[in-house]
């Protein structure tokens, strides 16, 4: 017999509200983007006007609140459109998913009225932002930070460098973590937030990538920069919590982003050996072609429904984190395999920069090492599961 039951709902099963967004989106990523793809990656750099666009289309404040000028949208409405921007081009999809997994996200669930007040606006409307945690000291270990903050009347002095910082050269807005007590270890940790323009502030070194070339990934150098205690976000010596909790939701978005990058590759793949003839035949009609667009088909679905059960996990306010270790390793294992594969169907095309799928292939191994490396996520897995 039939389930007929209404209450079933495939997890890719979107809401009409979900659906409208995905489909903006993927049009947007399809006419808008996809144009300039090429253009910003040799120039290493996103198109500003494409910057001003994405505010316009609310893509850049998608869970800001209505009230301050966002879309009022949800966490899981961002995810669908991180993957279809992504599905074009990963630099154009992290720009995205910094801004609103990691520091809208953080501003939405630390900020005090005040603090949310003044940024959020902004955040939603004209400035993008950045996220400053790491250091050459602090990657995996995140809290073994040197950035310090000390106390002076009404305002911390910031001292230290931050590295890897995406958005660097497009934010005006700088969610930096400092300590404020280093003999108190992680629990000095303060997140700080940081505006250009303020005095010692400066962007140095601009990284020479591999891959999401066009993404901005700099130094920050931070010498005497008085920042007043009205700009610190959340609780002085609670930086570690916003810290973790803020990256938890974040390794979902890269999930999206990375099965973004599995989708464009997949797609790729299936228009090409539906075309390309050899022996008299497409080769999509050889049964070894078949297999290997089976097999990518497969694990482009499983990555999916991992980072889709994460991010509805997290919606309705259940524990996530297993969940979204889970989706966040899976999910870059899928996109390096189906990058790599795409480019053994393509042959000599796949490896040359006229086609697609290098630079897809490219910009897939950062998704094994942000936001926690896929070792520190089965780490995280592993404990999880042994305590269950």
């Amino acid at each position: 017999m039939t389930d007929t039951n209404p209450k079933f709902a495939p997890l890719t099963q979107l809401t009409e509200d979900e659906q409208m967004l995905k489909d903006a989106a993927a049009e947007f990523a399809d006419t808008v983007i996809k144009p300039k793809v090429h253009e910003m990656e040799e120039a290493a750099k996103l198109d500003p006007g494409l910057i001003k666009m994405f505010f316009e289309m609310g893509f850049m404040g998608i869970e800001i609140p209505e009230k301050y000028n966002g879309g009022g949208g949800s966490f899981f409405m961002g995810i669908v459109a991180i993957e279809q921007i992504s599905r074009v081009d990963a630099s154009v999809g992290v720009f995205m998913d910094v801004q609103n997994t990691l520091v809208n996200n953080a501003f939405l669930r630390w900020g005090s009225k005040e603090v949310n007040e003044r940024f959020l606006p902004q955040l939603a409307s004209e400035k993008v932002g950045a996220y400053c945690l790491s250091e050459a000291g602090s990657g995996s270990d995140a809290f073994a930070l040197k950035c310090s903050a000390k106390e002076d009347g009404d305002a911390y002095i910031l001292n230290g460098t931050k590295l890897w910082i995406t958005n660097a050269n497009e934010a005006d807005i700088f969610l930096v973590f400092a300590n404020v007590n280093p003999e108190a270890g992680y629990k000095g940790i303060t997140a700080f937030i940081v505006e250009r323009g303020m005095d010692g502030f400066s962007i140095s070194k601009k990284e020479d990538k591999l891959g999401i070339r066009a993404s901005s990934t700099c130094e920050i150098l931070l010498e005497d920069v008085r920042v007043p205690k009205e700009n610190i976000l959340g609780e002085v010596g609670k930086g570690y919590k916003v810290a973790i909790e803020t990256l938890n939701e974040g390794r979902i978005g890269i999930g999206a982003q990375m099965i973004g990058i599995a989708q464009g590759a997949y797609d790729a793949a299936i228009a090409y050996t539906k075309e390309r003839k050899q022996f008299g035949k497409a080769i999509s009609d050889f049964q070894g072609v078949q297999f290997q667009l089976a097999k990518m088909a497969t694990e482009l679905e499983m990555a999916r429904l991992l980072v889709y059960n994460a991010a509805r996990i997290k919606e309705a306010g259940q524990p996530f984190l297993k969940e979204a270790a889970m989706a966040k390793y899976y999910s870059s294992e899928v996109a390096e395999n189906l990058s790599s594969l795409a480019i053994d169907l393509f042959g000599g095309y796949g490896y040359v920069k006229e086609y697609p799928v290098e630079k897809f292939y490219r910009d897939s191994k950062i998704g094994k090492i942000y936001e926690g490396t896929s070792n520190m996520q089965l780490q995280t897995i592993a404990k999880i599961i042994l305590k269950e």
